[in-house]
């Protein structure tokens, strides 16, 4: 991924607002163009569906497919990738998704997940511990911390994390010169994906790849290819997505220091905050493609049989006929009487699977920083941060002093 301060040429038509906020245009949009086309990384054009009431029923249409594999149709992004996948839970309709979905969801129902919570709140003490007064809170925390959740959880030798940060930069890369590169640091990933499930299953335990292997709905477990690639979507996306949401939450609550100092005294707010980061942030990028395959009205308008759309999660979370004055970050807004529920995790049968353990993630990793950093502050111009340009966008370094 490579940084430019404060913009991000991955979606040209979408430029990031001042310190990473929402693009400028998605207002204008919501008010006068809600499937107006936008351009992807890949170049291609699509029409781009920003309505918080018409996202929803996208992701909850049957006639939204994720299978985009057919010659000729827009892509995300050049060169290899995600979407290409048939084996892909993210990629597959029902009944494969039906099925697939039913043999490992009970992997991480909040039960699995919570057991991981002291161990989570003890590698972020340790991390903070281990920082210093003055550090990069993403290299030195945002990064490692999911990052060492995640191969704890899979059984993964964390000796393999500065492996998985090269081979995560080059899959979420999305320059063109980079393709090449790409296709091989994809195909290195998902070997060494099938290389740990023979170990796992030559000496069995305990971790998450040993209940993924054990999964089964009745006799029908799942295929190699399957598990494969749950193992490496787990990786990517229990790595680098949950780095950005930790980078990004800090990042704006630095921006709302009061905010901050509010959490520091009253941490009953860290779970609403945690909502409320993750409905103005928004994990990942803007969304994932959807190939209409029988004509479907909505609000903004008739999308015909055969055509590809983008609904933007983002910009649904924005929505201010959902959302009051949306474009304000407020951590009180998921307290008490909570607003609609925010998308940042989806909808529908696509919701994401991993969203228990992100959220445990996030609400220890912001516990630990105002628990035992009340007075953390930024070492540097907020305005001046850089941020990579990719599929995620995050802050590339934030300098922060312990107080």
């Amino acid at each position: 991924m490579t940084d430019q301060p404060g913009t991000n040429q991955t979606w040209p038509d979408l430029p990031p607002g001042p310190y990473g906020t929402l693009s400028p245009d998605i207002p204008r949009r919501h008010a006068e163009a809600p499937m107006e086309p936008a351009t992807l990384p890949s170049g291609d054009r699509v029409p781009m569906i920003v309505r918080y009431a018409d996202v929803r029923a996208l992701l909850m249409s049957p006639a939204a497919s994720r299978n985009l594999r057919e010659p000729g149709l827009p892509r995300m992004a050049r060169g290899p990738f995600l979407d290409d996948d048939p084996a892909a839970l993210v990629n597959q309709d029902p009944p494969e998704h039906t099925r697939y979905r039913r043999i490992t969801h009970a992997t991480f129902t909040p039960r699995n997940i919570e057991r991981w919570r002291a161990r989570t709140a003890a590698i972020a003490g340790e991390l903070i511990d281990a920082a210093g007064q003055e550090f990069d809170l993403v290299a030195d925390y945002a990064l490692p911390l999911p990052a060492r959740v995640i191969c704890e959880m899979l059984g993964v030798p964390i000796d393999r994390y500065e492996q998985f940060l090269r081979w995560t930069e080059l899959f979420l890369a999305t320059n063109e010169t980079k393709e090449e590169a790409r296709a091989e640091g994809m195909a290195a990933f998902i070997a060494y994906t099938g290389e740990l499930i023979e170990q796992h299953r030559a000496e069995p335990g305990d971790d998450l790849i040993d209940l993924l292997i054990a999964a089964r709905d009745g006799g029908d477990g799942l295929s190699e290819d399957e598990l494969v690639n749950m193992v490496f979507t787990l990786i990517l996306a229990g790595h680098e997505t949950t780095a950005s949401m930790i980078a990004r939450g800090t990042f704006r609550l630095l921006c709302h220091p009061a905010q901050y100092a509010e959490l520091a005294a009253r941490p009953d707010l860290l779970e609403p905050a945690v909502e409320e980061i993750l409905r103005h942030e928004a994990p990942g990028s803007n969304g994932m493609l959807r190939r209409i395959t029988a004509d479907v009205r909505i609000s903004a308008g008739e999308l015909p049989a055969g055509s590809v759309v983008l609904p933007n999660l983002f910009a649904a979370d924005h929505d201010p006929e959902v959302f009051e004055d949306p474009l304000r970050f407020d951590v009180h807004r998921f307290a008490g009487a909570s607003p609609a529920p925010h998308l940042a995790f989806g909808h529908g049968p696509h919701y994401c699977l991993g969203a228990n353990l992100a959220r445990m993630e996030l609400q220890e990793a912001f516990r630990a920083l105002v628990t035992r950093l009340p007075g953390l502050s930024a070492q540097e111009d907020l305005a001046a941060v850089r941020w990579a340009e990719g599929f995620v966008h995050r802050p590339v370094r934030l300098l922060v002093k312990a107080g």
